[in-house]
């Protein structure tokens, strides 16, 4: 069966795109929203997100835990934020190769934003047959792609809670 190679789902978030950019952009932040990540640790200078950036992501699926390298990609404020995951490990990320994009885009909607999170894989060289065998056994019985649609949704959704109930917060009394 061939693989999917790359799934996403949007949602409307009561925020401006700047905000909802600043907070995707830093990858630090991402263990606040995701379902694996557990946060990241930026490599060589921290001055926000910007092409060539380096970042080590902390993940955690179940008992199994491991790390990713990854660069950025896309740095457009308000507009685009993307990277490549190129390198995996359990405790450092030693083994090089091409594992996986992801791209968030951000577009200015009545009262909001819309975010597009958008995973792609980049295994291109693995044969389909090896690529479903190993999702399986990692995801306990699903495609990386049926997999990641999920964590794209509760992604999504917690990011949207986590923002509009900060803006409620900061919003002044009348």
């Amino acid at each position: 069966m061939p693989r999917t190679m790359s799934v996403s789902d949007s949602i409307v978030v009561l925020a401006e795109p700047s905000l909802v950019y600043d907070h995707l952009s830093d990858p630090t932040e991402m263990g606040r929203w995701s379902p694996e990540n557990r946060g990241a640790t930026v490599l060589g200078q921290r001055r926000g997100a910007y092409v060539g950036m380096v970042f080590e992501g902390r993940n955690k699926r179940g008992a199994l835990r491991w790390t990713t390298r990854c660069t950025v990609t896309a740095a457009d404020p308000g507009e685009r934020f993307a990277f490549r995951v190129h390198a995996i490990g359990a405790k450092r990320p030693r083994l090089p190769g091409a594992i996986a994009t992801w791209e968030y885009r951000f577009e200015a909607v009545d009262g909001g934003t819309r975010v597009t999170e958008i995973w792609t894989d980049d295994r291109r060289a693995w044969p389909d047959f090896v690529a479903n065998a190993f999702d399986r056994a990692a995801t306990r019985g699903h495609t990386f792609a049926e997999f990641q649609r999920r964590n794209i949704s509760t992604t999504l959704q917690r990011l949207k809670a986590a923002l509009e109930t900060s803006s409620a917060d900061e919003a002044p009394q009348v």
